[in-house]
């Protein structure tokens, strides 16, 4: 005999990453059915989701977001009131060395979701991770969701895509579809390919007795840094309106990246320049100078807010850090 249950369920694209994993955790926390997806379930450690502890409760299945069929069976499969798209290749640098898999993943399978939904014509809620990237150089001013977009990089200009397929489904077909468009936000979980995490950790190693030097490029970036478990709650409550909106997520703060560096070592009691050289061959070919959001929708229709702010992340991903 079947057993009728009211627990919403939720399809997490991209569990495995660092959103995945939190966005799993929250949803968990609400009473949901968490489903989360990865090419390959089976192969894949899911690292992040053993580290929250949450693995267990979770099924997990395969999918390619870039193959229709794939993604259209996984929909049937798990029924899903919500999905949550945050997968793809997740690297501005990266996509400079694979700009085909960055669109291809990032495009196409943002695409194949919509198609699969309105195929379906199910009342599933999409939320699709937008970026910050799309604005590409807006100048010194905060962007709002009416700031024009300027990709700057193929990664950006496949979340752009993406980003106007969810727009133009979402008044074709009256899909309820979101754009969370996040600004930068950090936790332990980043990959170590990420400029913050690279930080955070070296500075670690450097307080408890390396002698290696820090390698950066340009540190006179500006960057709008928030905690990425905050930042899931925004995104699940974009799913919650009763009009589907694009939302600005961020906490509104800009910094350098110099004034990151020099908050990480003055936490840990040392002088940055005593431990980080500049190589100018880790340049990217185009890359944003000032980037900075303007979360007053959020704050508005969402009742969302950040808590943390770039020195309260890098506590928080120092204590992360030494706790591994």
């Amino acid at each position: 005999m079947s057993v009728i249950t009211n627990r919403r369920k939720a399809l997490i694209c991209g569990i495995g990453g660092q959103d995945g994993a939190y966005l799993a955790r929250l949803l968990l926390g609400k009473g949901y059915e968490v489903w989360g997806t990865s090419r390959d379930a089976q192969a894949s450690s899911f690292t992040n989701l053993e580290l929250l502890g949450i693995k267990q409760q979770l099924v997990l299945v395969s999918m390619a977001s870039n193959d229709f069929r794939s993604v259209l069976s996984t929909l049937k499969h798990s029924e899903p009131d919500e999905v949550y798209f945050l997968s793809g290749q997740t690297s501005v640098g990266l996509s400079f060395e694979q700009p085909v898999e960055t669109l291809e993943s990032i495009t196409l399978g943002t695409l194949n979701l919509l198609e699969a939904i309105r195929f379906l014509d199910r009342p599933i809620k999409l939320y699709h991770a937008s970026s910050s990237e799309c604005f590409g150089d807006a100048g010194t001013t905060a962007s709002d969701e009416n700031t024009p977009f300027h990709p700057r990089s193929p990664y950006a200009v496949a979340k752009a895509s993406a980003h106007w397929l969810v727009a133009n489904y979402r008044e074709a077909y009256g899909l309820f579809a979101c754009n969370g468009i996040l600004f930068n936000h950090e936790s332990p979980l980043r990959p170590p390919r990420f400029v913050t995490r690279k930080i955070i950790s070296a500075a670690c190693r450097i307080a408890k007795g390396s002698t290696e030097k820090l390698a950066l490029g340009k540190l006179n970036i500006v960057r709008d840094w928030g905690w990425a478990p905050e930042y899931v709650e925004a995104m699940w409550r974009m799913l919650q309106q009763e009009k589907a909106e694009d939302f600005i997520i961020a906490t509104g703060e800009a910094n350098s990246l110099e004034a990151f560096v020099n908050c990480t070592f003055d936490s840990l009691g040392l002088n940055w320049r005593d431990h980080v050289v500049l190589n100018s061959e880790l340049f990217r070919p185009t890359d944003l100078f000032w980037s900075q959001g303007n979360p007053a929708k959020a704050e508005r229709l969402l009742g969302w807010q950040s808590a943390s702010k770039m020195k309260g992340v890098i506590h928080k991903m120092i204590e992360g850090e030494n706790v591994k």
